[in-house]
């Protein structure tokens, strides 16, 4: 059965799957094993939020080489997140549809749909929550913040991963992986009452004086919608707030941080 473990490979720590589920190799990183310095130490892997192109470059090539993907770097998918519901496919691993997928991507994309090998995708977090997917003929991730969360985007990007590849939802592994725990994540109460109505009142949890939102539970929730079954989702249960020390939080680094990401790739022809 899936599991995720921590790994570190080529200096950089990893939260993978060793099983590389449906021939998925797949992980989210933490922070450390990086040429970043100050408030982006050290693996940042996000372009957008300050950081030296070169150093991010550079940490990407890192990235990818602990994911045993570093060949395929001219063909990374790395899209510009805009917070919304935008979903794109990658058929092939042909240079003119992989440029095309990448310019489109510049101009927003939360979510990256995979059918071909060797096109490795990555997302950009900081407190969001990231979603891998893992099917027979293919896979996905998803950037869910609050906004793509109640969106549903998991889902959607869970039902398109289905429908491109004829794999049946029970089939899909879903990974959830580092995110702001529902203790760090305190929201105004009229976001909490959008939530509660989208998803129940669990999703703001009683213990917690009901003021603070449980993204994770939300996200869960919208796979399980999608006919993803609850035994096959995998979630990394440590908050990003609180571990700033393996994660990236902009919340608890006040907005001056670097990003970890969400990585997979099918490797091979």
């Amino acid at each position: 059965m899936a599991a995720l473990v921590q790994q570190r490979k080529s200096g950089v720590t990893l939260i993978t799957d060793t099983t590389c589920p449906y021939g998925v190799t797949l992980a989210f990183t933490e922070r450390g094993g990086g040429v970043s310095c100050g408030e982006f130490s050290s693996l940042n892997l996000g372009s957008a939020c300050g950081d030296a192109a070169d150093a991010v470059r550079r940490n990407r090539l890192r990235a990818l080489e602990a994911l045993g993907a570093k060949q395929y770097a001219d063909n990374l998918v790395c899209p510009h997140q805009v917070h919304g519901e935008k979903i794109l496919v990658v058929h092939s691993a042909h240079k003119d549809e992989v440029a095309a997928v990448r310019t489109e991507a510049t101009q927003g994309a939360d979510a990256i749909v995979c059918l071909a090998k060797t096109v490795p995708v990555m997302l950009c977090f900081a407190d969001c929550v990231p979603v891998i997917l893992a099917a027979p003929g293919g896979f996905a991730i998803a950037h869910s913040g609050w906004r793509g969360t109640i969106a549903h985007i998991a889902a959607k990007t869970a039902r398109l991963l289905v429908e491109q590849t004829g794999d049946r939802p029970e089939e899909l592994l879903a990974y959830v992986g580092p995110h702001i725990g529902a203790p760090d994540y305190e929201v105004p109460q009229e976001l909490i009452d959008r939530f509660v109505d989208e998803f129940g009142s669990e999703v703001a949890p009683s213990d917690l004086g009901g003021c603070h939102l449980d993204l994770g539970y939300a996200v869960r929730t919208a796979l399980a919608e999608a006919g993803v079954l609850p035994e096959h989702i995998f979630e990394v249960s440590e908050s990003t707030a609180t571990h700033t020390d393996r994660f990236f939080s902009y919340r608890a680094e006040h907005g001056h941080c670097g990003r970890h990401a969400a990585l997979a790739v099918r490797l091979g022809n």
